[in-house]
């Protein structure tokens, strides 16, 4: 039976941050765009895996005949906010082999000694590949700038970088889609508390999580700064409310979406004569 629920016709425009945003003023529990609650979610994340896939299945087909075009899906979120499950539920629709996972840590002693962006260039999606940076270049605006790590004009410096950087990849065929996860600070708390409950989840668990958890105020500020600073036309960002799971995933699921029906997407089309193909399998 088809879902009667749907989501919104333009979800970039409806979730994408415009002049004046303010992260303080978004809920994290709203669900803007979608008129069903969380089983109608469900089934609409399920009726929507075969189109998502038959779309990177196109960009891959494309890749292999000369095409550039590629999509790069940036997550950035609070721990907890639910990266790896929009990783699993979402990318999960999709042909292992067409995608390029990256999580991005702290960096090690011989990343430091480059540029920030350094270990970030080499990880860029090749022709035809949906990449997916877990984390990402974000991380030195953000945790830099809570810690002051980094002086007022380095970040003014990093945050000009990674608009060069955006703007440089969506010039070779790059599609980049950006999307804060935003939680609240009690929801956290729950699914913190919950990790701790549940043997199975333990080992997500870490102590650094409640060390940065105090620091919330100060990395709300960071990413409405970093949102302000680079947000663009061509690498705009998008804020998720994810207090509900379900919602965030179908939200990121109609952005790629939206982004790959933009790419005007084309099944190469042979360059042998199919009939004649066709009859000499036949006779094989």
């Amino acid at each position: 039976m088809a879902n009667s629920a749907t989501f919104d016709d333009h979800p970039s425009k409806l979730l994408g941050v415009g002049k004046g945003f303010s992260l303080e003023n978004l809920d994290p529990g709203s669900t803007p765009g979608f008129d069903g609650d969380k089983p109608d979610g469900e089934q609409l994340l399920e009726e929507l895996d075969g189109k998502l896939a038959e779309l990177q299945e196109q960009l891959f087909a494309e890749s292999r005949f000369g095409g550039t075009k590629r999509i790069l899906l940036i997550l950035q979120a609070m721990d907890t906010a639910g990266k790896g499950g929009i990783v699993t539920h979402v990318m999960g629709a999709m042909n292992p082999h067409g995608v390029q996972m990256k999580s991005f840590k702290a960096p090690t002693p011989e990343e430091k000694s480059y540029d920030f962006l350094w270990r970030i260039e080499k990880e860029v999606p090749g022709a035809g590949m949906v990449g997916v940076f877990d984390r990402s270049h974000y991380e030195d605006v953000l945790i830099h700038r809570v810690h002051r790590w980094a002086s007022p004009e380095e970040l003014e410096r990093r945050y000009q970088a990674i608009n060069e950087f955006e703007a440089r990849q969506t010039a070779a065929g790059t599609k980049i889609v950006k999307v804060m996860l935003h939680i609240s600070r009690d929801e956290q708390k729950e699914r913190l508390l919950a990790r701790l409950e549940n043997p199975a989840k333990q080992w997500k668990y870490s102590g650094g999580d409640l060390k940065e958890r105090a620091f919330w105020a100060d990395y709300m500020d960071a990413y409405q700064k970093a949102i302000d600073r680079t947000s663009t036309e061509h690498a705009p960002w998008h804020v998720v409310p994810a207090n509900k799971k379900w919602y965030a995933r179908i939200a990121v699921q109609q952005l790629l979406l939206e982004a790959l029906q933009s790419m005007e997407l084309k099944w190469p089309v042979p360059e042998f004569d199919v009939d004649m193909e066709r009859e000499l399998v036949r006779r094989s």
